[in-house]
């Protein structure tokens, strides 16, 4: 089966985005994830019915047996820009052949492993996206410029969120 943006539910978005319009306390969302600690650096993380394990590679300290949390950041940053770029490509009646993400960031790991000099994260994230597509690229870039403006991972990595922590001790 060939792929298509036209499998997005744009009548079901649209009614969401209408409800929200009249109603903006229907735009409010807490997403939840709860991650467990399995054993040395593993854990799996859950969302809804989804899990993911994480792990370090084995430089880190890790076994490298599952994706490590810095590349979550990227995929997570990929992804959603890859569900905005298809979903804006819908809207304007754009169909795609096909695309691909590479997402890379630069890190210096001093900052993880407590050396002076670096800070833990990354430095410069960049991706690029190789489409295949009947679209000019003027079409294309518009939906880049759309996409950028409306992912919430993009806002949350490119301008930071505010981020708070609670420890409970169990006895």
């Amino acid at each position: 089966m060939a792929k298509s943006c036209f499998s997005i539910d744009l009548g079901r978005l649209n009614e969401f985005a209408a409800a929200v319009k009249a109603d903006p306390e229907k735009a409010k969302f807490t997403f939840k994830t709860e991650t467990v600690w399995e054993d040395g650096s593993v854990s799996k993380t859950r969302a809804r019915s989804f899990e993911i394990k994480t792990d370090e590679p084995e430089p880190l300290g890790g076994k490298d047996s599952g994706i490590d949390p810095i590349e979550l950041l990227l995929g997570s940053v990929a992804s959603c820009v890859s569900i905005g770029f298809a979903t804006q490509a819908a809207k304007r009646g754009i169909d795609l052949k096909d695309f691909k993400i590479e997402t890379e960031g630069d890190i210096d790991v001093r900052g993880y492993l407590g050396i002076e000099g670096a800070r833990p994260g990354f430095s410069n994230i960049r991706y690029t996206i190789r489409v295949d597509s009947s679209a000019s690229e003027e079409e294309l870039k518009d939906i880049l410029r759309a996409v950028e403006k409306t992912s919430p991972m993009f806002d949350n990595v490119s301008n930071g969120v505010s981020i708070s922590s609670h420890l409970e001790k169990s006895h």
